[in-house]
């Protein structure tokens, strides 16, 4: 039967991004109420931003097969509806012939529009991914409706936990779950800390100690804090966005909040290690200058550098940092956006291990780390260094 407006509700997953790979969608009435048709496929081996588009395409296919005219696509994906709407740039090359096929779909009918939901409210487009992967048959399923008859209320809720990097769930599903102690011992829901260093100045590009400086971003560091922006907006449930007062944080924090739609809120406690009289040198000039400090300082954390600070002072301030976002955001997940030696100290805390992680770890510009403490003062580390978001 003919349906002149439609409603299609679109997702992909990937178990791995890249890994096992699937999409689904479904085709509603303009109402949003019943189910006209369904779709899943399974992929092998993808991202999941190309399982998103397959899902997308698929979604746009069943429409197009019911004759409609007047389509609202509705995804969880942030970075495909946003591209879509050509206010992103369609950059990755997976990616490109997809974008293009979905565009000579939408060509075919009257109007189409694009809008994102929170992933909560996309189940039943999630579910059909979800059984594709889990059978891993590559032939492309039109779903029997039958499936959608008692098909479970949609939920309300406008969040939705941050994934962990392998896309699996990233918090308990339920009250039960929650209370549960994992491998380490820790009980309730924790404060999920998703740590992201700024992107790209000057000074890093030339190795050079950037303490309270305040280079600005430079391109490329612009580039690397929009895709920071579309990894974080496309996941979603992010209740707060906190940075350090400096320029090259603030600048990387702004572009994520656009993304979500929320305010920056500075705090001071972030900003970087104070490098006093060796900030903008290099290693090698900060230990020509200074031998003899530069050498202790590299192996004695109470060792501050000439008019700087020790990194047993940034520990403390840090400290309260963290359980300044622990009192105010229980259970909620936190964009903390700052420097190297706050990231790294927050990971040593999480850790509970020595002042060796300052040195050994490498972090790097624009990067994300994953780090939750517990309400009951347990402590884990879900990443470190995570780059895959800078490849979109």
């Amino acid at each position: 039967m003919t349906q002149e407006r439609v409603v299609v509700e679109a997702d992909g997953g990937s178990r791995g991004n890249p890994g096992v790979a699937g999409y689904g969608s479904v085709v509603l009435d303009a109402d949003g109420d019943t189910v006209l048709a369904g779709r899943r496929g399974y992929l092998g081996i993808a991202t999941n931003n190309v399982a998103e588009y397959r899902g997308l395409i698929a979604g746009l296919e069943a429409a197009d097969e019911l004759g409609a005219r007047r389509v609202a696509v509705r995804m969880d994906s942030k970075l495909v509806v946003e591209q879509m709407c050509g206010r992103w740039k369609v950059k990755h090359p997976d990616m490109i012939p997809l974008a293009a096929r979905a565009r000579e779909l939408v060509a075919r009918f009257d109007d189409v529009t694009f809008e994102w939901m929170p992933r909560l409210r996309n189940k039943r487009a999630d579910k059909l991914a979800n059984e594709a992967m889990d059978a891993r048959d590559e032939t492309v399923e039109r779903v029997d409706l039958a499936e959608f008859a008692e098909a479970p209320a949609l939920e309300t809720a406008v969040t939705a936990p941050i994934p962990e990097p392998d896309d699996a769930a990233g918090a308990p599903a339920t009250e039960k779950e929650a209370a549960a102690p994992g491998w380490t011992g820790a009980i309730g829901r924790p404060t999920r800390l998703l740590l992201l260093r700024h992107g790209q100045t000057e000074l890093s590009v030339q190795r050079r100690y950037s303490g309270r400086g305040n280079p600005p971003l430079t391109e490329l560091g612009r580039d690397q804090a929009q895709c920071a922006a579309r990894w974080v907006a496309e996941k979603g449930g992010i209740a707060a966005v906190v940075c350090s007062p400096l320029g090259r944080a603030r600048e990387t924090a702004e572009a994520a909040a656009r993304a979500l739609g929320l305010e920056v809120e500075i705090h001071e406690g972030l900003i970087e290690t104070d490098f006093g009289d060796w900030e903008g040198l290099t290693f090698s000039e900060a230990s020509v200058r200074d031998p003899e400090l530069h050498g202790r300082w590299l192996g004695d954390t109470s060792v501050p550098p000439p008019g700087g600070e020790s990194f047993d002072e940034v520990r403390e301030r840090i400290e309260a940092v963290r359980d300044d976002l622990v009192a105010r955001y229980p259970a909620a997940n936190v964009l903390v956006v700052t420097h190297v030696t706050p990231i790294k100290t927050l990971l040593q805390m999480a850790l509970g291990v020595g002042p060796e992680l300052l040195y050994r770890l490498h972090l790097d510009l624009a990067s994300l780390s994953i780090a939750e403490f517990y309400p009951d003062g347990g402590a884990s580390v879900r990443l470190a260094n995570g780059t895959g978001h800078l490849d979109g």
